[in-house]
């Protein structure tokens, strides 16, 4: 059962108080959250959620998501989800952290140009982070840098994704591209006999932070490459470092396109009903990609196999970014932390075997995983060290 410490929400949407709550009959993690913490500083503008699903592992770790939400409600939704999906990732990268999310209510622009993004702000939310005590590990996601986790640092211990002059990891962009080229690799093993993508042609939606890394990858590998942006500075980038890439006006353009491999590098969702009846048309045999919540909502996972679509889990295969930044807490070595992300390979093949050994889609393989992992090293605290106290 989880231990829900505090929650807190205001005028929550029907039914998202009820999930902050709500825990699994038979003992695996389900939606029930341990804390969720908001935060308002009036003087800098800052309203927060912290959500903490789960301790299980250790601390819970995870971006920090500033973003233009339409209400508090959905903003809550999005912490609850995402944090959720930290404890998964976490666990099936065989972190001994658990999972935890928070999002910024907010234009993430800075303010000189309009946004909501100040100095102040970040510096209030480091000091909410810094209230937990360590519970909760904050780093980069949507809507934030390196930059920013430079400033949150200044209030709060519990920082990662910090520059290199300050003691960081840097970008965690490089490693989660790095990763989910991994699994890729494992993608193209399982479905053609090869861990290549050579030869293959590859369409990426979204080369903004980790897209455009990704593309290096695939480059270099031999595939032939197709791209998507909803910004024309991000394609523009893309296309002065690999002329050869082709691109195409938006996401619906790219779904139709004749891909071998579709990766989806945005906002999450990005896998819905009319996605996967699109993918099956144009011939798509694998989806692997950079993007968080990749499902739209649950059945699509059975859908995509039905279709014979290989589906490689999101939260496996974009792990690499928590994984480098997980590096910095004991002291950053970027070779140790690539060497890490390099496993994704063996974890991906591994869903992939479990799959089928179950008879079951890859997602619902990697959620076992993840929850056997959380289950049974939780269960060690009922293992009484010397001079400890009973939880």
């Amino acid at each position: 059962m989880t231990d829900v410490r505090t929650a807190s929400a205001t005028h929550p949407a029907p039914g998202v108080l009820s999930r902050i709550f709500r825990t699994e009959q038979d003992g695996a993690p389900g939606d029930g959250h341990e804390q969720v913490v908001l935060c308002h500083d009036r003087a800098s503008g800052l309203k927060a959620i912290i959500a903490i699903h789960s301790t299980a592992l250790g601390p819970a770790l995870g971006g920090t998501r500033f973003h233009r939400y339409a209400s508090e409600e959905e903003a809550l939704e999005d912490a609850l989800r995402l944090s959720r999906g930290m404890s998964y990732k976490n666990a099936l990268a065989g972190l001994d952290l658990g999972g935890g999310k928070a999002v910024i209510i907010g234009d993430p622009t800075a303010k000189a140009e309009g946004g909501d993004k100040s100095e102040a702000l970040l510096r209030a939310y480091g000091r909410f982070v810094q209230s937990l005590a360590g519970r909760y590990i904050t780093a980069c996601d949507v809507g934030t840098y390196v930059q920013d986790m430079d400033v949150v640092a200044r209030e709060c211990d519990y920082v990662t994704g910090r520059s290199p002059e300050h003691g960081g990891a840097g970008d965690s962009s490089i490693l989660t591209a790095f990763g989910v080229f991994q699994g890729m690799r494992a993608s193209a093993q399982a479905r053609w006999g090869q861990p290549t993508l050579r030869g293959k042609r590859v369409g990426v939606a979204g080369v903004g932070k980790v897209g455009h890394y990704l593309v290096g990858h695939l480059v270099a590998d031999g595939a032939t490459v197709v791209v998507t942006d909803v910004s024309e500075a991000a394609v523009n980038r893309v296309r002065a470092a690999h002329p050869d890439v082709e691109v195409v006006a938006d996401t619906q353009a790219l779904l139709t396109a004749a891909l071998d491999v579709y990766a989806p590098c945005a906002l999450g969702g990005a896998l819905d009903d009319e996605t996967v009846g699109a993918l099956t048309a144009a011939g798509t045999s694998v989806v692997c990609g950079a993007a968080n919540n990749q499902l739209a909502h649950p059945g699509v996972e059975k859908d995509l196999a039905d279709r014979g679509i290989l589906y490689a889990p999101d939260y496996l295969v974009n792990s690499g970014g928590v994984i480098q930044v997980a590096d910095e807490i004991q002291g950053f070595n970027f070779e140790r932390a690539k060497n890490k992300a390099t496993r994704i390979f063996d974890t991906t093949l591994e869903i992939f075997t479990r799959a089928t050994s179950d008879g079951v889609p890859p997602a619902v393989a990697a959620d076992r995983l993840a929850e056997r992992r959380m289950r049974e090293i939780s269960a060690l605290r009922t293992i009484l060290l010397p001079g400890a106290r009973r939880p």
